[in-house]
């Protein structure tokens, strides 16, 4: 059987990079992780083929190849994905859709023509799938009574990527969250209790990135990476540690956390060991009220700023999210967003305007209220959403986008970079930042954002004070300023 497995194009959002890929010369930040990982799963003597459409073009000749085309989306892919289910049927070839834009709760998407749905992971579904397209009894829907144990979860097919077009790579350790965010989907999907690998399987997938000929960084897509604490801080990170230093450190890594990582010196210390640098972290709000509206419990009765300061001088970056929206939003909400973004010097602020997945808690108390709205694309950078909020839909848009074009004005983005760097104490220098490609970034971003673009006084001011003050950190200033030409061209569209 021939097997052709296409991902859709993310639209242009925050946190696709569009604008700063180019610098680097790559064309999609991550690969299709999914993907490659069902790929694996399938029978071996299957012809397989992976066309990422956010690095190449899907054609005709392509989907006629295919005896099945596997897509798998996430919901802000829906255009896309439509687009590409529509060539499939023009062309008579047959598919089979997951992930999450093709689950329970989006029916009004309107995707009944695809051939095979699968709900849910497909550790606990594909063998049944693939026995019955072997013997053509194939059903509409495939789901799973449970969550599966992801220990039978196989090594990601690398060879059908290209290492050249994406900036990072990709790996996933757990999945589920211990939280219960009102807004939140992940423990719809996955659960509440993190199901992880074993230490053989994260060493397995690193030593399968390596021997595929990747230098450089690796995002664990892990929702919630420290959902376990305990067996990260006795087996996972000290076995990373010893890949690592075994292996000349030839990743670094990037990850997601809940704010309480500020609370465990440990782990925050064996992270930085293990070659952390980065962990995204759910700020959402300064507003107390909102927190406890959301239940968003690690973050209530915290001072937020000070655990952000503490993540930060451990040596690691911290990217924030942050959402407005909230019942309890105050007239100041929007005022206040930008103030704590601006004291707390997260460079890469990702707002967003509040939404309410199906299945979540919010969704159904909204659809109680009879408060929900149809639609909804899933990019949370577009300021659209799919209820109403209690402050007014015109309030909310106008107050949204005056944060996000404030806090990436070049005087505000510039000036929060300099807050980062005065306590940022990195514990090794990147490895990529002498290599010739970090070169090429750093002339093409000379050129357009330090002499072409507005602004660019804030820039080599900031340029000037790096390399005199914090050398160490002039390849991250320079990736900062690289994200920030992107993130203020979203901004100016948004």
């Amino acid at each position: 059987m021939n097997l052709l497995l296409v991902y859709p194009q993310i639209p242009e959002t925050f946190w696709s990079f569009k604008h700063a890929l180019r610098f680097v010369s790559r064309t999609a930040t991550f690969p299709p992780l999914g993907l490659l990982t069902v790929a694996s799963m399938l029978p071996e003597e299957w012809e397989k083929r992976l066309v990422d459409t956010n690095t190449t073009r899907l054609t005709d000749d392509d989907i006629v190849w295919a005896d099945y085309v596997f897509i798998s989306a996430m919901v802000v892919q829906q255009e896309s994905a439509r687009e590409i289910i529509d060539q499939c049927k023009r062309l008579d070839t047959r598919i089979v859709a997951g992930g999450p834009l093709f689950r329970p709760g989006y029916e009004e998407l309107g995707f009944d023509d695809v051939d095979h749905l699968v709900y849910g992971e497909a550790e606990g579904i594909l063998p049944r799938l693939i026995e019955d397209l072997q013997n053509g009894c194939a059903r509409h829907i495939y789901s799973a009574p449970e969550l599966p144990d992801i220990t039978s979860s196989p090594i990601p097919m690398w060879s059908l990527v290209k290492n050249r077009r994406y900036q990072m790579m990709n790996l996933q350790y757990s999945r589920g969250c211990p939280f219960n965010c009102e807004f939140c989907d992940i423990v719809v999907m996955n659960g509440h209790v993190p199901r992880t690998k074993t230490r053989e399987q994260v060493l397995a997938e690193l030593d399968a990135l390596y021997h595929h000929g990747w230098r450089g960084g690796v995002f664990f897509t892990d929702d919630n990476f420290i959902g376990n604490k305990g067996k990260l801080k006795h087996e996972i990170l000290p076995a990373i540690i010893q890949w690592s230093n075994d292996r000349k450190r030839p990743f670094t890594f990037v990850t997601e956390a809940s704010i309480n990582l500020a609370d465990d010196e440990e782990l925050m210390q064996l992270m930085v060991a293990a070659g952390f640098d980065t962990v995204f972290v759910g700020i959402e709000s300064p507003n107390e009220e909102s927190l406890i509206e959301c239940n968003k419990m690690p973050n209530k009765g915290r001072d937020l700023l000070a655990s952000v300061k503490r993540i930060q001088r451990h040596g690691l970056q911290v990217q924030g999210g942050f959402i407005v929206g909230f019942d309890g939003d105050p007239p100041s909400i929007f005022r206040n967003q930008i103030s704590f973004i601006q004291n707390s010097g997260i460079v890469t602020a990702m707002v967003g305007v509040l939404m309410a997945p199906p299945g979540t808690p919010l969704y159904k108390r909204l659809r109680d209220e009879h408060r929900l709205l149809p639609g909804g694309t899933g990019n949370n950078t577009d300021g659209s959403t799919n209820f109403v909020p209690k402050m007014g839909l015109e309030p909310l848009v106008s107050g949204y986008r005056h944060v996000v074009s404030t806090i990436y004005s070049p005087q505000h983005y510039y000036d929060r970079i300099l807050t980062f760097l005065r306590e940022y104490q990195p514990q090794a220098v990147r490895r990529d930042s002498v290599s010739p490609r970090y070169i090429r970034a750093l002339l093409r971003c000379m050129w357009t954002v330090g002499l072409k673009e507005k602004g660019r006084k804030h820039y080599w001011r900031l340029f000037g004070w790096t390399l005199l003050r914090k050398p160490r950190c002039f390849p991250l200033f320079t990736t900062f300023a690289v994200q920030g030409y992107h993130c203020r061209k979203v901004a100016e569209s948004t």
